[in-house]
C-alpha cells in the first residue's frame, strides 16, 4: 500500500462540479472527516437535469458555514478560474465539472467541447501557474475520467493497462483527451495528477439521467422503461459511498516521479468500479423488489407490462467491468456495497424526497 503524502488538514481543496452527484458527496465527506479543511466549490448549475437536486446538495453543504465557499460560475470562464486560484490558493484540485452522458453527446456536442476540453484546459493552466514565482502550488490534481474511454473493448475486465484508442462516443473521446492533456502537463510542468475512471455511479441524490433513477421515475409515473440491447447489457454499478471512499484515499497520495527513471511523470490512472457487473434484467428485478418493499407498488403489480425491449443505442457498449487490481494494491481498497443494499438506500431516499410515503 502506498504511503499518504498529502495532508488535508488546514488546507484548501477546490472541487469543480461541486453541485454534482459525486462533487457534493465528496465535499460533504471531506468536511465531515477533516475538521480543518476548507472546500471551495465551483459549479455553473446547468439544466442538463433537474436543478432542484443540485440546490438540495448545495443546501446540505451550506450547513458547514465558512468552511464551504461556493462560486456560481463555469470553469469554461478562464478569468473566473484564474481568480479562484489567485484568491484561494488551493492545495488540492479535484476536477469533476463536466458535461456527462453518452447519448446527450450525440445531439449536443458543443457542451462537451466547452466543458470537458476547454474547461479542463483552464484548470490545467491554473495548476501550472500555481507554481509561478516559486510558490508551492497545487500538490495534487485529481480529475474525473470515465469507464466510457474503454469503448467497445472486447477484453474484460477493463484494465488501465488496456489501449483505449477507439471511443464510441464524443463523451468518451473528451474523457480520453482529458487523460492525455493531464499526462502532458504532468510531464512538462511536474504537476502530480491522477485520473479516475468511474463505473456507473449510483445512490441517493443521484443523477436522473442514469438508468436506476430514470427507471424509477418512469415506473412511478406508470410509463414503460426501455431495456436496450433487449436487456442483454451488463453494468458495473458502483455505490456512491464506495466511490467517495476511493477518491479520498487517492487524493492523499500524489504520484511522484519514478526515482529509477525520470522519464516517467507524476501521473496515474485508476478504475473505480464495483468489479462485479450486473445483468440489466437482474438489476431491474432487484429494483422492482425494492420498489415493492418500499410500498410504492403492491406485491402483485405487473411490472412486465411496463418493460420494452429495444435495440442497442448509438454510443452504448455491451458491458462495463472494472479491473481494480491497482486500486486494491496501492490503496488497500475495493468497493463493498452489494447492489441490493445500494438500491434500497436509493429507493428509501427517493420515497422521502418526492413525498411518496404511504
Amino acid at each position: 500500500m502506498l504511503q499518504y503524502n498529502v495532508n488535508l488538514e488546514d488546507k484548501t481543496v477546490l472541487i469543480t462540479g461541486v453541485a454534482g452527484f459525486i462533487g457534493a458527496s465528496l465535499a460533504k465527506r471531506l468536511l465531515d472527516e477533516f475538521r480543518s479543511v476548507r472546500i471551495v466549490g465551483i459549479d455553473s448549475i446547468t439544466d442538463y437535469y433537474d436543478v432542484s437536486l443540485k440546490y438540495e446538495r448545495l443546501n446540505e453543504l451550506k450547513s458547514f458555514g465558512e468552511r464551504f465557499v461556493f462560486v456560481y460560475d463555469s470553469i469554461t470562464n478562464k478569468e473566473v478560474v484564474e481568480r479562484v486560484f489567485s484568491e484561494y490558493h488551493p492545495y488540492v484540485v479535484i476536477n469533476l465539472a463536466a458535461q456527462a452522458g453518452v447519448r446527450y453527446s450525440i445531439t449536443n456536442p458543443d457542451a462537451y467541447i466547452e466543458s470537458n476540453l476547454i474547461g479542463f484546459y483552464n484548470i490545467l493552466e491554473a495548476c501550472r501557474h500555481s507554481y509561478d514565482d516559486g510558490k508551492d502550488g497545487v500538490e495534487h490534481l485529481v480529475y474525473a475520467s470515465s469507464s466510457s474511454v474503454y469503448g467497445a473493448n472486447s477484453k474484460i475486465p477493463y484494465s488501465t493497462d488496456d489501449k483505449v484508442d477507439n471511443p464510441v462516443s464524443l463523451y468518451a473521446a473528451t474523457k480520453k483527451s482529458n487523460e492525455l492533456m493531464a499526462y502532458a502537463y504532468s510531464k512538462l510542468y511536474n504537476i502530480p495528477s491522477t485520473g479516475l475512471r468511474f463505473f456507473t455511479v449510483y445512490g441517493p441524490l443521484g443523477r436522473p439521467d442514469m438508468a436506476y433513477f430514470g427507471f424509477t421515475d418512469k415506473l412511478v409515473r406508470g410509463e414503460k422503461i426501455k431495456l436496450f440491447n433487449y436487456g442483454n447489457c451488463k453494468r458495473d454499478f458502483t455505490y456512491i459511498d464506495d466511490v467517495i471512499e476511493g477518491i479520498i484515499r487517492v487524493i492523499q497520495h500524489a504520484p511522484e516521479y519514478n526515482e529509477r527513471d525520470n522519464n516517467i511523470p507524476p501521473y496515474k490512472i485508476y478504475n473505480i468500479g464495483n468489479n462485479s457487473p450486473e445483468n440489466l434484467l437482474d438489476f431491474v428485478i432487484v429494483l422492482q423488489e425494492e420498489l415493492v418493499r418500499a410500498k410504492i407498488f403492491p406485491i402483485d403489480y405487473n411490472f412486465e407490462e411496463h418493460k420494452e425491449l429495444v435495440p442497442m443505442q448509438p454510443g452504448d457498449v455491451f458491458v462495463t467491468y472494472a479491473d481494480i487490481t491497482s486500486l486494491e494494491y496501492d490503496f488497500d481498497f475495493k468497493p463493498i456495497t452489494p447492489l441490493r443494499v445500494g438500491l434500497r438506500a436509493f429507493i428509501e431516499w427517493y420515497v422521502q424526497f418526492y413525498g411518496l410515503c404511504k
